[in-house]
């Protein structure tokens, strides 16, 4: 029987990649049948391009300050991008707010990571947003990417409650402990073909499963 075609993924960075890391060690230990076929930040510095290079894969920087505007830069980066060929590109830490055009190109295809339980706190200090309301619980949500920010229909989240003496820096690595777990997590399941979205709904095997909200004890 002829080996069946593996799931190829871009992954998009800005920082030190831990989450990218993440999917290389389920990659590397077989947990998740995927190649990732190209890690590209906007940051040439980014240590996650080290660590990706370290695991063999092909990486790119684009530095986005050399482009006059948004629309310039996300063009450059779908065109390299597209020269791979994804099945899925992965946001894993990347600090860019992406246009109508470049998110309509990868419909369906585009997924991120948010450190919150969406629909709160979209955009950035979800950590200290959380502690200042006074929350019982925060987490992480991982979605498909749609124009609005933090808005597409959320396929996987886990939470943790908070403890009294969190501080932001505290909670955001707690959150960190969800992110390494359940974003590879969901990735395994589009390579399983396990995931459909219906009305703004992402369905596990053809309906609303309760493993699509996680709690942690970190």
């Amino acid at each position: 029987m002829a080996d069946h075609a593996k799931t190829r993924a871009v992954v998009l960075i800005s920082g030190s990649g831990s989450n990218l890391q993440a999917f290389i060690d389920q990659v590397e230990s077989g947990e998740l049948d995927l190649e990732l076929a190209l890690v590209i930040s906007n940051k040439a510095e980014a240590y996650g391009l080290q660590r990706a290079a370290k695991a063999g894969i092909a990486t790119k920087a684009i530095d986005h300050k050399r482009f006059e505007s948004r629309q310039e830069f996300d063009q450059a980066l779908m065109a390299q991008i597209d020269t791979a060929k994804p099945d899925i590109v992965i946001l894993a830490g990347f600090m860019r707010i992406l246009t109508a055009e470049f998110v309509n190109h990868y419909t369906s295809r585009l997924i991120n990571i948010h450190p919150s339980l969406l629909p709160k706190y979209p955009g950035t200090n979800t950590h200290q947003r959380a502690l200042d309301a006074g929350d019982e619980w925060h987490g992480a949500s991982i979605h498909y990417v749609v124009p609005e920010v933090d808005a597409g229909p959320i396929i996987l989240q886990g939470r943790l409650r908070i403890k009294s003496d969190d501080t932001e820096n505290s909670l955001q690595q707690r959150i960190h402990g969800i992110e390494h777990q359940l974003y590879p997590l969901a990735v395994k399941w589009i390579t399983e073909n396990r995931l459909t979205v219906s009305k703004n709904r992402v369905l596990l095997d053809g309906e609303t499963s309760a493993q699509q909200l996680q709690t942690f004890d970190l």
